[in-house]
């Protein structure tokens, strides 16, 4: 099976403020035959999301989300078992030390990466 291939009918939470990123996200996760949660662009949102939707399968979170960081959703979806992973144009260099060797996407990616990722993060959770 293909990386898209074991995506098509995932619930995936997108937590991101930037419009055109976001806009990217879902276009790429659409294209995948994926369902959209979301997008949160804002951290209320995003906890409101990550606290109370009851068929969440894997979450992209943007690390920065208008100058608050994502980590109190990320603690959320940790303690529910559900996989995220971090979206950031900083790397892993840009995550506390708490939170290293959590999954990232580096910005900007491409579809493939995108695909590779998610795929990457479900299965490290199934595992």
């Amino acid at each position: 099976m293909s990386a898209i291939e074991e995506l098509k009918g995932l619930r995936v939470l997108v937590v991101e403020d930037e419009m055109m990123i976001c806009l990217l996200f879902e276009d790429m996760l659409l294209d995948f035959g994926c369902e959209i949660i979301g997008p949160a662009c804002d951290i209320g949102r995003a906890l409101e999301l990550a606290q109370r939707h009851e068929s969440i399968d894997v979450a992209i979170l943007d690390v920065n989300i208008s100058g608050q960081v994502v980590f109190p959703v990320a603690d959320i979806l940790s303690r529910r078992g559900i996989p995220f992973l971090f979206s950031t144009g900083m790397g892993a260099a840009g995550l506390p030390g708490d939170w290293q060797g959590y999954p990232i996407l580096q910005k900007p990616m491409t579809m493939a990466q995108l695909a590779d990722t998610l795929g990457s993060t479900i299965r490290q959770c199934q595992s």
